[in-house]
C-alpha cells in the first residue's frame, strides 16, 4: 500500500525532519498479513507513553497507578484509525447498537523473547488475531501480533497456537491498566478472535483512516507538496 502522506514530504524534506509515527509511516506492503507498528511501551515501564497526535513524540500519558505489567511490546498501526467502520464491526459482533470507535490508531500487542529495553521504535509483526474491546461505549480493539522472525513467537499463525498463560496475562493487563484507587471502569473483554477476524478489523481501520484524511491530498497542494 503506497503511503499517501510520506512521499511528497520526504521529496520537499528529505532526511531533516522526523516522519509523524502515525501519518508519515508506511504501514508496509503485506499488510494486513504483515504490518509496521510503532511500539510506544516495553516490557519494562511503569509509566504510560502514547504519542502525541499533534506533535508525533512519545509524552507521558500518566504513571501506573498498581503494579500492572506489560506482557508485551505496545503501540499502533500507522496510518489505522479506529472509526465508524471498526465501530460496525463491534456492533455486528456484540449487538450493542451504541458503540463508536474511540478515534485513535489501532492498538497493536507484538509479542517477542527478546528483551527490548525503550519503545519509540518500528519492528515488522505478523498479526494473529486480537481482542474486541469495549471501554465504556467505544470499540477499543488490541490486535495480537508476533515479532516477524522472533526465535519463539515467530512460528505462530494463530491466537489459538499462542499460550493460553500469555492470552490471559495480555486479557488482564488491559482490564485493569487503566484503573485508579476508587474508580470502575466500565471496560470488558468480549471475543478473543482469530487470524480472519484480525485481517477484517485492520483493513477496516485501514479504510477509517483514508476516510479521515481523504483530504489530505488537497491540504498538502496548497503547500506546494504533490505527488508525481
Amino acid at each position: 500500500m503506497a503511503n499517501r502522506i510520506m512521499d511528497p514530504i520526504e521529496r520537499l524534506m528529505g532526511l531533516r525532519y522526523k516522519s509523524h509515527p502515525w501519518h508519515g509511516v508506511d504501514v508496509g506492503p503485506e499488510v494486513p498479513d504483515v504490518v509496521t507498528a510503532f511500539i510506544e511501551m516495553v516490557t519494562t515501564d511503569t509509566v504510560k507513553y502514547e504519542v502525541d497526535k499533534m506533535s508525533g513524540y512519545l509524552r507521558i500519558d500518566r504513571p501506573q497507578k498498581y503494579s500492572s505489567v506489560l506482557p508485551a511490546l505496545y503501540g499502533f498501526i500507522p496510518q489505522t484509525l479506529s472509526d465508524e467502520s471498526v465501530a460496525q464491526i463491534a456492533r455486528g459482533k456484540t449487538d450493542r447498537k451504541d458503540l463508536s470507535g474511540d478515534g485513535d490508531p489501532l492498538d497493536i500487542c507484538v509479542l517477542t523473547e527478546k528483551n527490548i529495553v525503550h519503545g519509540n521504535l518500528l519492528v515488522h509483526a505478523i498479526p494473529i488475531g486480537g481482542f474486541r474491546m469495549i471501554d465504556g461505549n467505544q470499540a477499543d480493539d488490541k490486535i495480537i501480533a508476533v515479532l516477524k522472525d522472533d526465535a519463539v513467537y515467530g512460528h505462530i499463525q494463530s491466537i489459538d497456537q499462542c499460550p493460553e498463560a500469555v492470552i490471559t496475562r495480555l486479557r488482564h493487563y488491559f482490564l485493569t491498566y487503566k484503573d485508579l484507587p476508587g474508580t470502575v471502569r466500565d471496560c470488558e473483554i468480549t471475543h478473543v478472535y482469530g487470524v480472519e477476524e484480525c485481517h477484517q478489523v485492520i483493513n477496516a481501520s485501514l479504510d477509517d483512516y483514508r476516510k479521515k484524511f481523504e483530504n489530505l491530498d488537497i491540504v498538502l497542494s496548497q503547500y506546494g507538496i504533490t505527488k508525481k
